[in-house]
């Protein structure tokens, strides 16, 4: 998965069009639920808008969300699969968590704003000298947060299958900094896979003219899966270990993939 780099592409009219009203749905919200957001976030109280808002957007581009189990609303660090960008505004419309992301989504025009205002964590792919540091930031910031998503396999994936989990930044719930709980997530997008995952050397751009260009809805589930609380067990290893086993059985057991 690359970095953004935009270029106008070829496409029939009714794609423009369709990008066009795909635009005003979001932009239009926006414009009177981020006011709302930032007073109050100023007077410091919980704001429903920026769930809102990110509901109306998966909506936008064509989610029909099913949520399955449930999910808790505090006091959680949420761990998913990864698939495209259509994750954050889909899994943050149901439950207004914040996310950790590579630091490049930081410099993106428009996403990096709203991620900022999302309370995203930013860490480093590159920079494995200073995970210790990175750690400490993301302790610091779970500590702030009511809800933290991590996507521990650090790219995204076809949805049918669980790449490697990097291990790294589970250090920062052995032991947590507050008591708190894991909650490991699956989210299927079943036959629209293919046409949702942002794969190979696409860019982001690519990607999101594809979301914004592909004609009528999709319908997408949402598995909350049964928590676990990370302060019992012996270490990162462990606790990651542990939530790759729940996500890879209910891949392969409730949904019929084939999960190594």
């Amino acid at each position: 998965m690359t970095s953004i780099s935009i270029s106008i592409p070829k496409a029939e009219p009714q794609a423009y069009l369709l990008c066009a009203v795909r635009v005003l749905w979001i932009a239009l919200p926006l414009l009177v639920l981020l006011p709302l957001h930032l007073v109050w976030h100023t007077l410091k109280i919980p704001s429903p808008w920026a769930m809102l808002f990110l509901r109306i957007a998966a909506r936008a581009l064509g989610a029909r969300v099913t949520v399955y189990g449930k999910p808790l609303r505090k006091d959680v660090f949420f761990v998913a699969n990864h698939l495209s960008w259509h994750d954050i505004p889909i899994l943050a419309g149901i439950t207004g968590t914040a996310f950790v992301a590579q630091d490049g989504v930081r410099d993106w025009p428009i996403i990096g704003w709203l991620a900022r205002l999302n309370r995203t964590i930013f860490v480093s792919r590159t920079d494995k000298q200073n995970v210790a540091e990175q750690v400490a930031e993301l302790r610091e910031a779970i500590a702030e947060n009511w809800s933290v998503t991590l996507f521990p396999e650090g790219t995204t994936s076809d949805g049918r299958q669980l790449l490697p989990f990097k291990q790294s930044l589970f250090a920062t719930l052995a032991p947590p900094p507050k008591p708190m709980m894991i909650q490991p997530v699956i989210i299927d997008f079943g036959s629209a896979a293919a046409d949702i995952a942002w794969l190979g050397e696409e860019t982001g751009w690519e990607s999101a003219w594809r979301a914004f260009t592909r004609p009528g809805s999709y319908e997408v589930g949402v598995h909350f899966l049964e928590t676990f609380n990370p302060g019992e067990l012996a270490d990162r290893k462990v606790v990651c270990a542990l939530a790759r086993s729940r996500m890879a059985a209910a891949l392969s057991g409730t949904l019929g993939y084939t999960v190594s």
